[in-house]
């Protein structure tokens, strides 16, 4: 264990994050020092950087970002010995773990649901300044307090294939799970980005009966196959709200979805995804996370067709297993490992611009992470 590690430090909206060392100090009892190897930047870190979400607006809270992360242990505090599942946890085994933590005495974790816990987003964002400082994905080191779970990830598995796991992909498996998928139903999914794909794939594997992907990049929609899309709807072709409606009601026989999901992030589409719904059907949004982002619809399109809007944050622990016992099966069955554009720490910033670039232009990389070398 180093005596110091790297962090690259957000200081505020619109400011380049400065890579800075801080002093590696013991886990103290029931934590775990996680030695980071890969950190992928999500959608949601775009909307922190970019100040969609109100996080780091006019300074004064300097942060490590990044939540989406896996690597192996450097040290174990007192009394943590084992993962969540009873195994006995040493150094240098590779692990994913869940990124936040709750609180334990609210009512949401009195009923068992820890995702709904009041502060559990709240614990993602902490000062790097107070030690033991390494409370974020991006840096070479994190701290796992001893109420985050962890797991220990199979020898089969890489660490490109488990760096989403403890955001994107546990992320999808839970929401499809809270919206009922249920066998032989269709799904229209918002989106290929990392949770779409992973939610094309987790939706073909719960018995989705025909899984249709709208995009805009022609490599996104090209994965979207690879990942078990049946249909894709291209945006570029189809430019018009209402003809990609007509398009989903085509391949539907007239019905339309029994399940929208949105991970795009904007609140732009929902209108549009609620249009593409059949009736008795749900719309999942997943990725609308950033406040003061508004849309208008008309109730009585819900009302009237008995179709419902599911919200979905965080995941309960187990999904955790659920998620490495999915990859695990299907590793051979999906591109789940196909690597995105790498960066070192010391081009975080570039990751940075490179990422968001693509995300108004499709121009720049689709999908970003950092290597941390270990």
């Amino acid at each position: 264990m180093a005596e110091k590690g790297r962090a690259a430090i957000f200081t505020g909206v619109g400011e380049p994050m400065e890579i800075r060392q801080y002093p590696v100090v013991d886990p103290g009892r029931g934590q775990a020092l996680v030695r980071l190897s890969v950190s992928n930047i999500c959608g949601s870190d775009l909307h922190v950087w970019r100040g969609d979400t109100g996080i780091g607006r006019g300074g004064g809270l300097e942060m490590i970002l990044g939540h989406e992360m896996t690597g192996r242990i450097a040290k174990l505090g007192e009394g943590r010995t084992k993962d969540a599942l009873g195994r006995t946890l040493k150094e240098g085994d590779r692990v994913v773990f869940t990124y936040y933590s709750s609180c334990g005495h609210c009512l949401a974790c009195l009923r068992g649901d820890d995702n709904q816990c009041m502060t559990s987003l709240m614990t993602v964002y902490r000062p790097a300044a107070e030690a033991p400082h390494f409370l974020g994905a991006y840096g070479d080191y994190y701290y796992v307090s001893r109420k985050q779970s962890i797991l220990k990830v199979p020898d089969s598995l890489s660490d490109d294939m488990v760096a989403g796991v403890n955001c994107a992909l546990c992320q999808v498996i839970h929401g499809l799970l809270e919206a009922d998928l249920r066998f032989g139903e269709t799904v229209v999914i918002q989106g290929a980005g990392g949770l779409g794909l992973y939610a094309t794939s987790v939706a073909r594997e719960m018995g989705a009966h025909k899984v249709i992907v709208v995009d805009g990049v022609a490599e996104r929609l090209e994965m979207a196959k690879r990942m078990g899309a049946d249909e894709i709807i291209d945006i570029r072709e189809l430019t018009d709200a209402r003809a990609r409606t007509s398009r989903v009601m085509e391949l539907t026989d007239g019905w339309g979805a029994d399940l929208v999901v949105e991970v795009v992030g904007f609140p732009e589409v929902m209108p549009e995804g609620v249009r593409m719904m059949g009736r008795g059907a749900r719309y999942l949004t997943l990725g609308n996370i950033s406040p003061k982002q508004y849309y208008k619809e008309d109730p009585s399109i819900l009302v009237g067709g008995n179709r419902s809007i599911i919200g979905v944050s965080l995941y309960p622990p187990i999904v955790l297993k659920r998620a490495l016992d999915f990859l695990e099966r299907r590793k051979d069955t999906y591109p789940v490992g196909d690597v995105p554009k790498k960066y070192p720490l010391e081009k975080i910033n570039d990751a940075f611009s490179d990422a968001d670039q693509f995300a108004k232009s499709k121009k720049g990389v689709t999908r970003a992470s950092i290597d941390l070398g270990a």
